[in-house]
């Protein structure tokens, strides 16, 4: 049961390439930047990222985006990184935009074993009705775009299916755990974190405090220790800020 491994690049040292990877993070708050960095050393490419966010310039898996070792995306936000922007525009990257909600149920749903649901947003839209770019050609033009989705009326309302996702792996920022697994977040890095934890098949959580089995009540359980098959005491970590903005 004790899941505690000595190092972030030990955690992640078996990572192949060509794996899908849900990231927990919300713009800087909450990123597994050291798990992140690690797999930068390690090599792996190829890789399919699914997050709110790709991080920005530089920062959280925009280091990953700046060497090349992301093929695609599924993400909701992407409006921070200029290095994402200039590779989607230049068929360089593949990416799936989906609402942040249903990127949170999307996550939360192949976690709890479910592998598809209906959902009102996007109905209406190209994401329902397909046509989003997926991948540009270069040139402006669209090489890949995305396929229709089924919908299906309820109680005289619309919805649209969204498939759950269950990632190969999962990297996760956690306030504090324990050596079984067991995890809480802290204030707003709770955010894409619980989802994220839960879809991987492999989930590597950091934690800032390692504490031991019993130190955490039950109830201030975020993400139990059945989600989590390693555990990376990495001390203190502080959160950027995206945006600085001060008085002239």
């Amino acid at each position: 049961m004790n899941k505690v491994v000595a190092s972030a690049a030990e955690a992640v040292a078996d990572m192949p390439d060509g794996v899908s990877v849900a990231v927990g993070g919300f713009g800087l708050v909450g990123v597994p930047e050291i798990l992140i960095a690690a797999v930068l050393d390690q090599g792996a490419t190829d890789l399919e990222i699914i997050s709110n966010n790709c991080g920005t310039d530089g920062v959280g898996l925009g280091v990953l985006l700046e060497k090349r070792r992301i093929r695609r995306t599924i993400s909701s936000y992407v409006g921070s990184n200029k290095e994402f922007a200039r590779q989607y525009l230049s068929g360089e990257l593949e990416v799936e935009l989906t609402p942040q909600g249903t990127l949170a149920e999307r996550l939360r749903a192949g976690g709890a074993g479910i592998p598809a649901f209906f959902t009102p947003a996007g109905v209406g839209t190209q994401v329902a009705d397909g046509g989003l770019p997926l991948r540009y050609d270069g040139s402006g033009g669209i090489a890949v775009a995305s396929p229709p989705k089924e919908t299906r009326e309820f109680d005289g309302t619309t919805y649209v299916m969204e498939r759950g996702i269950v990632a190969d792996y999962a990297l996760v920022h956690a306030w504090k755990g324990d050596r079984h697994g067991n995890l809480v977040f802290r204030a707003s890095a709770r955010n894409f974190n619980p989802p994220a934890a839960a879809s991987g098949r492999i989930t590597i959580a950091q934690v800032e405090h390692l504490v031991e089995p019993g130190d955490i009540g039950p109830d201030d359980v975020h993400t139990p220790g059945i989600h989590v098959q390693r555990v990376v005491h990495v001390g203190k970590v502080t959160a950027g800020i995206e945006q600085r903005r001060v008085r002239t």
